[in-house]
Parts: structure tokens; C-alpha cells; sequence
């Protein structure tokens, strides 16, 4: 197993003396949601390449940042970009937001990400409450990382998608106006967009709609007791489920277009959670 704490003692350290308080909510700011980041009060702002064993984020749309700040009377810890398997990070690194929410003191976090909508009934800018999550790629990461020590543990780890923060956001969306979605979230490794063929498998098999992070974040958050609660942004049909050929590009495009709804329905969750 790997010791996160041997291999991240500098850096917890270093954050623990830069953070201007104790946080209470961690947020996660997925591919083009970054800019939530700029519309909050913020307190304390940390360059993540100022902190030592800290790796740098390669995609557009990932400042890499870590803010202090509050809103409606809560105090939050906001990674303003994430690191992703793909860019060849290891999970241990992967999952640097939840550990580091985690050694702050928070016990609960929101993750958000950029999604592909594979569910007819899912459109591109519609904001999906995600309920329930899989993947065929990671366990054996996961497992090296943490471990299955005990029933305990392993129950721990099937209990994740229930995702108990789930109703409050649905709370959040009936207080705004806001009609969310909800489904189930696949995890793909990446880099590349998944072939038509792939789609119409997952499809079969239940999911909603696809990406490229989060799982993996979740999963290690909820077996270290923290309540986890995960929104999509559907930013494209995934592949074969519409005529355009899938980019970045339209990722952040979408995220743009969205930008307005997701800060009002984040702002609510965190006043209401």
C-alpha cells in the first residue's frame, strides 16, 4: 500500500501552514467549471506549483489552484483544477483533492466534472445529479492505494454510490429554479473520447453518462468516512449519440454556456448542506 502521508508529509504540512482556517466543505471544479472559483468570496489563494510534490495539471481549463473561501456562513477548500489518470498521474495522485480536504479537517465534499451524455434524455448544459457510479479500470489501483483490510472496508466502498449528498443538491436545484437530471456516472481512463461501439455497450450496461475522472476521488473519500456527493455537467453527446466529432473545445464551450446556473445551484448547495 502507499503511504500517503509518508509520501505527502511535506506538502500537508506546508497547506496546513498557508490555510487561513479550518474548512468545512471541500468543492472540486471539473473541466471548464473552473471559473465558480472567481465568483465566490474568496480569502487565501495558493498557486498549486508553490507546493512541494504537488503535480502540475496539463489540461486546458485546470488553473491549478487551491482557495480558501466562504459563502453563506460555511468555510470551503475549492481545488480549482484536478489531475487526471490520463495525463499518466498515478492514483495516488489522482486523488490529492479528497486527501488533502481530508487532512484539513472537512467531512464532506462535492465533486463536479465534464461529462458525455449517453441517456436520450440527457442534453448538452443539462447539470446531472450523479446517483450511482462504475467502472472496469481502476480496482486494482484503488486496492493497492487503500487496501480491502476488512468487511468493513469493503462494505465501505459499496456504499459509495448512494451518495448521500445527492437529495440536498436535488434540494438546491427545486430552491433556484434549476431542473437537474439524475443517473449514473461511467469512469473511463482516457485519453481519448470512447468509439460509438463503446458507447453502445455502456449504454447497455446502464450509464448515464461518461467521463474521464471522479470515481476514483469518491470512492477514497467515502472509505475515509467523508460525505460525497458528485455533479455532471453535460457538456457533449458522447460518441455515436450525436453528428459532431467530440473536442475539448466543445467541452469548454458548454461549460461556458453553463456557467451562470452552475454557480447559483453551488452557492445553494453549500448554503443548504
Amino acid at each position: 500500500m502507499v503511504d500517503l502521508e509518508f509520501k505527502y508529509k511535506n506538502l500537508i504540512e506546508k497547506i496546513q501552514e498557508e490555510a487561513p482556517f479550518k474548512p468545512e466543505i471541500a468543492l472540486v471544479l471539473g473541466s471548464g467549471l473552473g471559473e465558480f472559483a472567481d465568483r465566490i468570496d474568496t480569502i487565501k489563494s495558493i498557486a498549486t506549483h508553490d507546493l512541494p510534490d504537488y503535480p502540475e495539471s496539463t489540461v486546458q481549463g485546470h488553473k491549478g489552484f487551491i482557495h480558501f473561501a466562504e459563502h453563506g456562513g460555511k468555510k470551503l477548500v475549492i481545488f480549482q483544477g484536478r489531475l487526471h489518470y490520463y495525463e499518466g498521474y498515478s492514483i495516488s495522485e489522482c486523488i490529492l483533492p479528497p486527501f488533502i480536504a481530508k487532512s484539513l479537517g472537512c467531512d464532506t465534499i462535492i465533486l463536479t466534472n465534464a461529462a458525455g451524455g449517453i441517456n436520450p434524455n440527457l442534453r448538452v448544459a443539462d447539470l446531472m445529479v450523479v446517483n450511482s457510479f462504475f467502472t472496469m479500470h481502476i480496482q486494482k489501483a484503488l486496492t493497492e492505494l487503500m487496501g480491502v483490510a476488512s468487511v468493513d472496508q469493503k462494505n465501505a466502498f459499496l456504499d459509495v454510490p448512494a451518495l448521500v449528498l445527492g437529495h440536498k443538491f436535488v434540494q438546491a436545484g427545486l430552491d433556484e429554479g434549476i431542473a437537474l437530471k439524475e443517473g449514473t456516472y461511467w469512469f473511463q481512463t482516457g485519453p481519448s473520447y470512447e468509439t460509438p461501439s463503446e458507447i453502445n455497450m455502456l449504454a447497455k450496461l446502464g450509464a448515464d453518462a461518461v467521463g474521464m475522472s471522479t470515481v476514483h476521488e469518491a470512492v477514497y473519500a467515502g472509505i475515509n468516512g467523508m460525505k460525497v456527493g458528485i455533479i455532471s455537467c453535460i457538456t457533449n453527446a458522447a460518441a455515436g449519440m450525436g453528428h459532431e466529432k467530440l473536442s475539448h473545445k466543445d467541452v469548454m464551450e458548454t461549460a461556458e454556456l453553463v456557467k451562470t446556473k452552475f454557480e447559483r445551484l453551488m452557492k445553494r448547495i453549500v448554503e443548504i448542506i
